[in-house]
C-alpha cells in the first residue's frame, strides 16, 4: 500500500486529500506543519510527501530542504502561491512536481502515481553517527562526542547534508556547489573551502588532520563516518 504524507495546516484540505486517497488504497498521514512534517519522515517510511508552502512555523521550501538532506521521497507541492517565481524555488530546493490550488483530484492522483512510479529508492537514515560526533539531519542538530551541541549555519547543514546522503562516497566540487548554491556558483571552489574549514573546526576533533570531512585535492569531497 502506497503511504502518502499529507503537510498542510488547513484542516479541509486535509480532510479531503485523506477522504479521497484512502478510497483509492492510498495510506494517508498527515502533518499540520513542518516540524511535525520533518519528524514524521524520520519516524516511518512514506512513498510520497504532498506539501503546502504556507506553513505556521516555517517555509515550506526549507521542509524540502530538510527532507533532501537524508530521503529522495517524492515531494508534489500544493500551493495557492501561482507565481513562476515561487514555483522555480520549490523546484530548485528538490521537489519533483507543483500543483496550483484549488486543483482537481484526477489531475493530482495522475500526478502522485508518476511520482510514485519514478521514484528512486536513496533513502538513507535520518541521524548519522560518526566516532566524533553525531548528525539529526531531520531536526538538523549536530552534536560532539563528548555531548556538546554545535551550531551550525543554514549554508554549512546544506554542505553535511549532501555528504551525508553520499556518505562514503566523493561528491564532487560541481556537484557540492550546485546543490548548495545554485547552478550559476558551479566554479566558486573558494567557498568550499572557506565552509569545510569552519566545519572542521566546528565538528572534528583535530581540525589539521580530518578523519570524517576529507578533501580529494582537484575532485571534491568525501564524509567517512
Amino acid at each position: 500500500m502506497t503511504r502518502v504524507l499529507v503537510v498542510d495546516d488547513e484542516p479541509q484540505i486535509v480532510r479531503a486529500l485523506r477522504i479521497n486517497l484512502r478510497a483509492r488504497g492510498y495510506e494517508v498521514d498527515a502533518a499540520p506543519d513542518g516540524r511535525a512534517a520533518l519528524a514524521a519522515a524520520a519516524a516511518g517510511h512514506f512513498d510520497v510527501v504532498l506539501l503546502d508552502l504556507g506553513l505556521p512555523d516555517m517555509e515550506g521550501v526549507e521542509v524540502i530542504q530538510g527532507l533532501r538532506g537524508w530521503t529522495g521521497v517524492p515531494i508534489i507541492v500544493l500551493s495557492a502561491r501561482h507565481s513562476s517565481a515561487e514555483k522555480v524555488r520549490a523546484l530548485d530546493a528538490g521537489a519533483d512536481d507543483y500543483v496550483t490550488k484549488p486543483f482537481g483530484m484526477d489531475e493530482l492522483l495522475a500526478r502522485l502515481r508518476v511520482a510514485v512510479r519514478r521514484a528512486v529508492p536513496v533513502e538513507s537514515e535520518a541521524v548519522l553517527r560518526t566516532a566524533s560526533f553525531t548528525l539529526d539531519l531531520a531536526a538538523r542538530k549536530a552534536r560532539r562526542e563528548d555531548g556538546q551541541d554545535v551550531r551550525l549555519t543554514p549554508t554549512e547543514w546544506r554542505i553535511l547534508e549532501v555528504l551525508s546522503r553520499n556518505s562514503g562516497r566523493l561528491v564532487s566540487q560541481q556537484q557540492l556547489l550546485q546543490e548548495v548554491w545554485g547552478p550559476s556558483y558551479r566554479r566558486e571552489t573558494n567557498y568550499l573551502r572557506v565552509y569545510l574549514a569552519q566545519l572542521r573546526r566546528k565538528l572534528e576533533p583535530d581540525p589539521h588532520r580530518p578523519r570524517h570531512l576529507i578533501t580529494e585535492p582537484g575532485m571534491g569531497y568525501r564524509l567517512e563516518v
